[in-house]
């Protein structure tokens, strides 16, 4: 999303030296009962309702996935494909912005939905389905073991209003317990020109082999945005972690021109975890394979 273009963590990024992201065995945190929104909650679901309309009506947010008018072919997807898988503008491992390896899961994602105790029910119920529903086309397209749970989950998407900070705090900290107190502190007092964000990564040892994802959604949000930010956090979760504006059709970039994942970003998915690439893989090694998988998956000739 546009709103996410200054934040550290706004796309899925490898754990720094001295950061875990293999959790302790802590208690369950449990939601308090429900509790009306505070007025600066009640504030921010104004805010952002009005934003989604004005997004609207510049043509923003569209639900298509492109058209004639965004064509592309086998080497703009090999393009595409390099620009967000080895790159990442905020947290690069280089001055280039090299991440330095191809970063994805090797074993199952278990999606799991976490809210805070002021999200009410019926918005509970409508954004599991979303996570579910989603979940089960992203298994379909990488061809990797991706399902929804309700516990035990690797994959967390925390859906939190401003009401929730002390929930959202704990939680993290089961989750992340070796995070750094400032980007605990994103999740805690995330700004309200950012709409969401996904922290995921592997241990030490093997940083680009993902085995913990954290995503935290705006419960103030309205539908259509909401379902946005599930849609990209999770995708970029799955290791597509990089913004480009050179990418399109696609929800990798800031300009909000689409809601949902497109017909490209899936080829993007697909490629990613196909077995001919290597998790880890650089840049240099991988191209060749990239340029094949790009023409394979469009049906061009190579």
């Amino acid at each position: 999303m546009a709103a996410l273009g200054g934040v550290a963590l706004t796309a899925c990024l490898p754990s720094s030296p001295g950061t875990s992201l293999v959790p302790e065995q802590r208690p369950q945190v449990l939601p308090a009962a429900y509790r009306p929104p505070s007025v600066e909650s009640a504030q921010l679901r104004n805010y952002y309702r009005v934003l989604q309309q004005d997004l609207l009506t510049r043509g923003l947010l569209r639900t298509d996935g492109g058209g004639p008018e965004t064509p592309f072919d086998a080497d703009d997807l090999a393009e595409h494909f390099e620009e967000i898988a080895f790159y990442n503008e905020y947290a690069g491992r280089s001055g280039s912005g090299l991440t330095g390896g191809l970063s994805r899961w090797s074993g199952p994602v278990k999606l799991v939905a976490d809210f805070g105790p002021s999200v009410p029910e019926a918005q509970r119920q409508r954004d599991q389905t979303v996570l579910a529903t989603y979940g089960a086309r992203l298994s379909r397209v990488t061809g990797h073991n991706i399902t929804t749970t309700a516990r035990q989950g690797n994959f967390h998407v925390i859906f939190a209003s401003a009401d929730d900070r002390a929930y959202v705090a704990e939680k993290v900290r089961d989750l992340l317990p070796n995070l750094s107190d400032n980007d605990l502190q994103l999740f805690v007092n995330l700004p309200r020109s950012h709409y969401c964000f996904v922290l995921a990564g592997g241990p030490q040892n093997a940083p680009f082999d993902y085995i913990r994802g954290v995503a935290l959604i705006r419960a103030e949000h309205p539908d259509l945005v909401r379902d946005s930010c599930i849609h990209e956090e999770v995708a970029q979760g799955l290791g597509l972690l990089n913004d480009s504006p050179k990418v399109r059709p696609s929800i990798f970039n800031d300009d909000d021109e689409f809601a949902y994942l497109t017909s490209h970003d899936e080829l993007l998915l697909k490629m990613l975890y196909d077995p001919r690439l290597r998790t880890g893989m650089r840049i240099e090694e991988a191209r060749p394979i990239i340029r094949i998988l790009a023409r394979d998956v469009m049906g061009q000739p190579l």
